[in-house]
Protein backbone atom coordinates (compact mmCIF):
# COMPACT_ATOMS: atom_id res chain seq x y z
CA UNK A 1 0.00 0.00 0.00
CA UNK A 2 2.85 2.62 1.03
CA UNK A 3 4.41 1.48 -2.25
CA UNK A 4 1.57 2.39 -4.34
CA UNK A 5 0.81 5.67 -2.42
CA UNK A 6 5.17 6.42 -3.05
CA UNK A 7 4.72 5.84 -6.75
CA UNK A 8 1.08 7.90 -7.39
CA UNK A 9 2.80 10.88 -5.00
CA UNK A 10 5.64 10.69 -7.12
CA UNK A 11 4.27 11.05 -10.43
CA UNK A 12 1.26 13.28 -9.29
CA UNK A 13 4.42 15.74 -8.35
CA UNK A 14 5.60 15.10 -11.88
CA UNK A 15 2.28 16.01 -13.72
CA UNK A 16 2.30 19.01 -11.34
CA UNK A 17 5.58 19.99 -12.78
CA UNK A 18 5.28 19.88 -16.07
CA UNK A 19 1.91 21.85 -15.68
CA UNK A 20 3.39 24.65 -13.63
CA UNK A 21 6.50 24.84 -16.21
CA UNK A 22 4.11 25.97 -19.28
CA UNK A 23 2.20 28.10 -17.37
CA UNK A 24 5.41 29.92 -15.20
CA UNK A 25 7.27 30.02 -18.40
CA UNK A 26 5.46 30.71 -21.34
CA UNK A 27 5.97 34.45 -21.60
CA UNK A 28 9.42 34.35 -20.64
CA UNK A 29 9.68 31.64 -23.67
CA UNK A 30 8.01 33.28 -25.98
CA UNK A 31 9.51 36.89 -25.44
CA UNK A 32 13.08 35.18 -25.89
CA UNK A 33 12.82 32.38 -28.07
CA UNK A 34 9.29 33.24 -29.86
CA UNK A 35 7.81 29.86 -28.84
CA UNK A 36 5.23 29.77 -25.60
CA UNK A 37 6.12 26.10 -25.46
CA UNK A 38 10.30 26.25 -25.38
CA UNK A 39 10.17 25.14 -22.40
CA UNK A 40 7.17 22.92 -21.99
CA UNK A 41 8.72 20.74 -24.92
CA UNK A 42 12.27 20.45 -23.04
CA UNK A 43 10.78 19.49 -20.14
CA UNK A 44 8.01 17.03 -21.36
CA UNK A 45 11.57 15.35 -22.95
CA UNK A 46 13.34 15.39 -19.66
CA UNK A 47 10.19 13.89 -17.76
CA UNK A 48 10.36 10.93 -20.45
CA UNK A 49 14.17 10.49 -19.76
CA UNK A 50 13.11 10.95 -16.62
CA UNK A 51 10.39 7.95 -16.25
CA UNK A 52 12.69 5.70 -18.27
CA UNK A 53 15.05 6.34 -15.58
CA UNK A 54 12.99 5.99 -12.89
CA UNK A 55 11.35 2.24 -14.34
CA UNK A 56 14.95 1.37 -14.63
CA UNK A 57 16.41 2.20 -11.37
CA UNK A 58 13.09 0.57 -9.69
CA UNK A 59 13.77 -2.90 -11.62
CA UNK A 60 16.95 -3.09 -10.80
CA UNK A 61 17.35 -4.51 -6.83
CA UNK A 62 19.12 -1.81 -4.64
CA UNK A 63 21.96 -4.15 -3.93
CA UNK A 64 23.38 -4.41 -7.58
CA UNK A 65 24.42 0.03 -6.77
CA UNK A 66 26.54 -1.34 -3.87
CA UNK A 67 28.63 -3.57 -6.29
CA UNK A 68 29.30 -0.64 -8.93
CA UNK A 69 29.47 2.44 -6.60
CA UNK A 70 32.89 3.08 -6.10
CA UNK A 71 33.76 2.89 -10.07
CA UNK A 72 30.65 5.17 -10.18
CA UNK A 73 31.94 7.77 -7.52
CA UNK A 74 35.35 7.99 -8.56
CA UNK A 75 33.29 8.75 -12.38
CA UNK A 76 31.72 11.60 -10.66
CA UNK A 77 34.48 12.73 -8.74
CA UNK A 78 36.58 13.17 -11.92
CA UNK A 79 33.71 15.00 -13.27
CA UNK A 80 33.42 17.30 -10.47
CA UNK A 81 37.21 18.33 -11.33
CA UNK A 82 36.36 18.58 -14.76
CA UNK A 83 33.96 21.09 -15.01
CA UNK A 84 35.92 23.54 -13.02
CA UNK A 85 38.68 23.40 -16.13
CA UNK A 86 37.61 26.81 -18.81
CA UNK A 87 36.36 25.49 -22.29
CA UNK A 88 34.95 22.33 -21.04
CA UNK A 89 32.78 23.86 -17.51
CA UNK A 90 30.25 25.54 -19.25
CA UNK A 91 28.95 29.03 -17.83
CA UNK A 92 25.46 29.85 -16.51
CA UNK A 93 24.49 32.45 -13.96
CA UNK A 94 28.08 33.43 -12.97
CA UNK A 95 28.59 29.53 -12.20
CA UNK A 96 30.73 26.87 -14.14
CA UNK A 97 28.65 23.96 -13.27
CA UNK A 98 27.46 22.49 -16.22
CA UNK A 99 29.24 20.21 -18.82
CA UNK A 100 27.34 19.94 -22.73
CA UNK A 101 27.35 21.66 -25.87
CA UNK A 102 24.40 24.88 -26.30
CA UNK A 103 22.17 23.58 -24.66
CA UNK A 104 22.64 19.99 -23.76
CA UNK A 105 23.97 19.95 -20.49
CA UNK A 106 24.23 18.64 -17.26
CA UNK A 107 25.62 19.48 -13.85
CA UNK A 108 28.14 17.15 -12.24
CA UNK A 109 27.35 18.02 -8.55
CA UNK A 110 23.68 16.67 -9.29
CA UNK A 111 25.39 13.28 -10.13
CA UNK A 112 27.80 13.49 -7.02
CA UNK A 113 25.08 14.12 -4.55
CA UNK A 114 23.46 10.53 -5.57
CA UNK A 115 26.93 8.49 -5.90
CA UNK A 116 28.41 9.96 -2.90
CA UNK A 117 25.03 9.33 -0.71
CA UNK A 118 25.32 5.45 -2.44
CA UNK A 119 29.10 5.54 -1.23
CA UNK A 120 28.74 6.51 1.87
CA UNK A 121 25.74 3.92 2.63
CA UNK A 122 27.79 1.36 1.47
CA UNK A 123 30.89 1.73 3.34
CA UNK A 124 28.89 3.15 6.34
CA UNK A 125 27.35 -0.03 6.50
CA UNK A 126 30.29 -2.02 6.43
CA UNK A 127 32.37 -0.10 8.61
CA UNK A 128 31.12 2.62 10.67
CA UNK A 129 33.98 3.66 12.87
CA UNK A 130 36.16 5.37 9.67
CA UNK A 131 34.72 8.62 9.84
CA UNK A 132 37.48 10.91 9.54
CA UNK A 133 38.56 9.99 6.21
CA UNK A 134 34.78 10.88 5.05
CA UNK A 135 35.13 14.09 6.46
CA UNK A 136 38.47 14.55 4.89
CA UNK A 137 36.53 13.42 1.62
CA UNK A 138 33.32 15.26 2.18
CA UNK A 139 35.53 18.33 2.72
CA UNK A 140 37.18 18.25 -0.35
CA UNK A 141 33.27 17.47 -2.06
CA UNK A 142 32.17 20.64 -0.94
CA UNK A 143 34.85 22.88 -1.68
CA UNK A 144 34.66 21.52 -5.35
CA UNK A 145 31.25 22.59 -5.64
CA UNK A 146 31.90 25.68 -4.43
CA UNK A 147 34.87 26.82 -6.41
CA UNK A 148 31.97 25.82 -9.34
CA UNK A 149 30.74 28.40 -7.21
CA UNK A 150 27.49 26.41 -6.47
CA UNK A 151 26.68 26.80 -3.02
CA UNK A 152 23.45 26.11 -2.64
CA UNK A 153 23.71 22.54 -4.13
CA UNK A 154 26.73 22.42 -1.51
CA UNK A 155 24.84 23.02 1.42
CA UNK A 156 22.19 20.31 0.28
CA UNK A 157 25.20 17.74 0.24
CA UNK A 158 26.24 19.13 3.13
CA UNK A 159 24.03 18.30 5.63
CA UNK A 160 22.60 15.38 4.30
CA UNK A 161 25.98 13.62 4.35
CA UNK A 162 26.19 15.35 7.96
CA UNK A 163 22.92 13.13 9.10
CA UNK A 164 23.78 10.09 7.78
CA UNK A 165 27.16 10.08 9.42
CA UNK A 166 24.89 11.52 12.75
CA UNK A 167 22.41 8.11 12.27
CA UNK A 168 25.84 5.76 12.03
CA UNK A 169 26.52 6.28 15.73
CA UNK A 170 30.02 7.17 15.04
CA UNK A 171 32.27 9.43 17.41
CA UNK A 172 30.94 12.80 17.89
CA UNK A 173 34.00 14.01 18.64
CA UNK A 174 34.62 13.48 15.18
CA UNK A 175 31.62 15.07 14.17
CA UNK A 176 32.53 18.33 16.33
CA UNK A 177 35.85 18.47 14.46
CA UNK A 178 34.24 18.07 11.09
CA UNK A 179 31.36 20.64 11.90
CA UNK A 180 34.09 22.97 13.36
CA UNK A 181 35.89 23.00 10.39
CA UNK A 182 33.00 23.10 7.47
CA UNK A 183 31.58 26.33 9.71
CA UNK A 184 34.74 27.88 9.45
CA UNK A 185 34.77 27.34 5.54
CA UNK A 186 30.75 28.66 5.49
CA UNK A 187 32.32 31.46 6.76
CA UNK A 188 35.57 32.07 4.68
CA UNK A 189 33.10 31.16 1.46
CA UNK A 190 30.56 34.05 2.57
CA UNK A 191 33.35 36.76 3.29
CA UNK A 192 35.00 35.91 -0.49
CA UNK A 193 32.04 36.66 -2.05
CA UNK A 194 30.48 40.11 -1.83
CA UNK A 195 27.04 38.93 -3.75
CA UNK A 196 26.47 36.07 -0.48
CA UNK A 197 27.08 39.07 1.86
CA UNK A 198 24.18 40.61 -0.14
CA UNK A 199 21.80 38.55 -0.10
CA UNK A 200 21.84 38.13 4.04
CA UNK A 201 21.21 41.80 3.75
CA UNK A 202 18.88 41.65 1.05
CA UNK A 203 17.04 38.47 3.31
CA UNK A 204 17.03 40.47 6.46
CA UNK A 205 15.88 44.02 4.32
CA UNK A 206 15.14 43.10 1.01
CA UNK A 207 13.44 47.33 0.68
CA UNK A 208 16.75 48.68 1.22
CA UNK A 209 17.85 47.66 -2.35
CA UNK A 210 14.63 46.89 -4.21
CA UNK A 211 16.05 46.78 -7.90
CA UNK A 212 18.81 44.61 -6.95
CA UNK A 213 19.48 42.10 -4.61
CA UNK A 214 16.22 42.43 -2.71
CA UNK A 215 14.26 42.09 -6.21
CA UNK A 216 13.48 38.31 -6.46
CA UNK A 217 12.65 37.84 -3.26
CA UNK A 218 10.04 40.95 -3.17
CA UNK A 219 8.39 39.96 -6.62
CA UNK A 220 8.44 36.54 -5.25
CA UNK A 221 6.37 37.83 -2.07
CA UNK A 222 3.97 39.90 -4.23
CA UNK A 223 3.09 37.15 -6.13
CA UNK A 224 2.22 35.22 -2.69
CA UNK A 225 0.68 37.19 -1.12
CA UNK A 226 -2.32 38.55 -3.10
CA UNK A 227 -3.13 35.56 -4.28
CA UNK A 228 -5.74 34.35 -1.40
CA UNK A 229 -7.18 30.86 -0.94
CA UNK A 230 -7.35 29.84 -4.59
CA UNK A 231 -4.97 31.85 -6.30
CA UNK A 232 -5.71 33.69 -9.88
CA UNK A 233 -6.60 30.26 -11.42
CA UNK A 234 -3.88 28.52 -13.50
CA UNK A 235 -2.30 30.13 -16.08
CA UNK A 236 -3.59 33.37 -15.22
CA UNK A 237 -0.48 34.67 -13.03
CA UNK A 238 1.35 38.15 -13.23
CA UNK A 239 4.23 38.12 -11.76
CA UNK A 240 5.24 35.95 -15.19
CA UNK A 241 5.00 39.36 -16.85
CA UNK A 242 8.67 39.64 -16.92
CA UNK A 243 8.53 40.67 -13.00
CA UNK A 244 9.51 37.64 -11.30
CA UNK A 245 13.10 36.49 -13.77
CA UNK A 246 13.01 33.06 -14.99
CA UNK A 247 10.04 32.44 -12.73
CA UNK A 248 10.43 28.54 -14.47
CA UNK A 249 13.58 27.93 -12.27
CA UNK A 250 13.96 28.14 -8.36
CA UNK A 251 10.73 30.61 -8.00
CA UNK A 252 8.19 28.54 -9.49
CA UNK A 253 6.68 28.04 -5.97
CA UNK A 254 5.64 31.78 -6.21
CA UNK A 255 4.00 31.19 -9.38
CA UNK A 256 2.02 27.72 -8.34
CA UNK A 257 0.83 29.96 -4.85
CA UNK A 258 -0.22 33.14 -7.35
CA UNK A 259 -2.24 30.78 -9.70
CA UNK A 260 -3.52 27.90 -7.36
CA UNK A 261 -3.38 29.70 -4.16
CA UNK A 262 -3.02 28.60 -0.55
CA UNK A 263 -4.49 25.70 -1.11
CA UNK A 264 -2.21 24.74 -4.45
CA UNK A 265 0.36 25.59 -2.18
CA UNK A 266 0.00 23.43 0.77
CA UNK A 267 -1.18 20.88 -1.53
CA UNK A 268 2.02 20.65 -3.09
CA UNK A 269 3.72 20.34 0.13
CA UNK A 270 1.49 17.84 1.47
CA UNK A 271 2.60 15.50 -1.33
CA UNK A 272 6.47 16.23 -0.19
CA UNK A 273 5.31 15.62 3.16
CA UNK A 274 4.00 11.74 1.89
CA UNK A 275 7.03 10.99 0.21
CA UNK A 276 9.29 11.85 3.01
CA UNK A 277 6.99 10.91 5.64
CA UNK A 278 6.93 6.91 3.79
CA UNK A 279 11.33 7.36 3.38
CA UNK A 280 11.57 8.14 7.08
CA UNK A 281 9.00 6.03 8.76
CA UNK A 282 10.43 2.92 6.96
CA UNK A 283 13.84 3.44 9.02
CA UNK A 284 11.78 2.12 12.07
CA UNK A 285 11.26 -1.08 10.23
CA UNK A 286 14.56 -1.80 7.59
CA UNK A 287 17.32 -4.54 8.52
CA UNK A 288 19.53 -3.66 5.94
CA UNK A 289 21.66 -1.41 7.08
CA UNK A 290 22.84 -0.26 3.48
CA UNK A 291 19.29 0.35 2.74
CA UNK A 292 18.50 2.50 5.51
CA UNK A 293 21.44 4.51 4.52
CA UNK A 294 20.05 4.88 0.85
CA UNK A 295 16.71 5.40 1.85
CA UNK A 296 17.45 7.83 4.07
CA UNK A 297 20.00 10.07 2.29
CA UNK A 298 17.55 10.17 -0.57
CA UNK A 299 14.83 11.10 1.59
CA UNK A 300 17.12 13.41 3.03
CA UNK A 301 18.20 15.23 0.06
CA UNK A 302 14.75 15.66 -0.95
CA UNK A 303 14.14 16.90 2.37
CA UNK A 304 16.10 19.65 2.68
CA UNK A 305 15.83 20.98 -0.93
CA UNK A 306 12.26 21.21 -0.23
CA UNK A 307 12.72 23.50 2.90
CA UNK A 308 15.68 25.27 1.23
CA UNK A 309 13.38 26.35 -1.88
CA UNK A 310 9.87 26.76 -0.50
CA UNK A 311 12.16 28.97 2.39
CA UNK A 312 13.70 30.84 0.27
CA UNK A 313 10.37 32.08 -1.49
CA UNK A 314 8.69 32.98 1.28
CA UNK A 315 11.19 34.68 2.77
CA UNK A 316 12.50 32.75 5.67
CA UNK A 317 15.70 32.24 4.63
CA UNK A 318 18.34 33.90 2.33
CA UNK A 319 18.31 33.70 -1.26
CA UNK A 320 20.07 30.70 -2.28
CA UNK A 321 19.88 28.47 -5.92
CA UNK A 322 17.88 25.19 -5.23
CA UNK A 323 15.55 23.92 -7.52
CA UNK A 324 11.96 22.93 -6.44
CA UNK A 325 12.55 19.15 -7.13
CA UNK A 326 9.57 17.65 -9.95
CA UNK A 327 8.39 21.03 -9.81
CA UNK A 328 11.09 23.44 -10.91
CA UNK A 329 12.88 23.25 -14.75
CA UNK A 330 15.41 21.52 -15.40
CA UNK A 331 17.00 18.27 -16.61
CA UNK A 332 19.62 17.48 -14.01
CA UNK A 333 17.60 17.83 -11.33
CA UNK A 334 14.60 16.00 -12.42
CA UNK A 335 16.60 13.20 -14.08
CA UNK A 336 18.66 12.68 -10.61
CA UNK A 337 15.09 12.66 -8.51
CA UNK A 338 13.80 9.81 -10.64
CA UNK A 339 16.35 8.19 -10.26
CA UNK A 340 16.50 8.41 -6.64
CA UNK A 341 12.70 7.82 -6.13
CA UNK A 342 12.95 4.60 -8.10
CA UNK A 343 15.78 2.97 -6.05
CA UNK A 344 13.92 3.99 -2.57
CA UNK A 345 10.52 2.68 -4.33
CA UNK A 346 12.72 -0.55 -5.29
CA UNK A 347 13.86 -0.74 -1.26
CA UNK A 348 10.28 0.08 -0.64
CA UNK A 349 9.55 -3.43 -2.72
CA UNK A 350 12.45 -5.65 -1.64
CA UNK A 351 13.77 -4.68 2.03
CA UNK A 352 12.92 -7.61 4.55
CA UNK A 353 11.54 -5.67 7.13
CA UNK A 354 11.67 -5.87 11.57
CA UNK A 355 10.76 -3.79 13.88
CA UNK A 356 14.27 -1.79 15.19
CA UNK A 357 15.13 0.94 17.07
CA UNK A 358 15.73 4.48 14.76
CA UNK A 359 16.95 7.29 16.44
CA UNK A 360 14.52 9.64 15.68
Amino acid sequence: MKRTIYIITTFLLLVIGIIMIYSSSSVWALYKVGNDKYYLFRQLVFAFLGIVIYFISYSINYNYWKKIIDYVFFISLLLLIIVLIPGIGVVKNGARSWIGFNDISFQPSEFMKISYVLFLAKHLSKDNTKLLKYILLTIIIFGLILLQPDFGTGVIFLITIAFMMYISLLKYKYIIIGGGLLIFGFVVMIMMAPYRLERIFSFLNPWNDPLGSGFQIIQSLYAISPASLFGYGLFKSRQKYFYLPEPQNDFIFAILCEELGIIGGFFVIFLFFVLIYIGYNLLFHIKDMYALYVIFGFTTLIAIQVFINISVVIGLIPVTGVTLPFISYGGSSLLITMFMMGVNTNILKNVKKEARYCLF
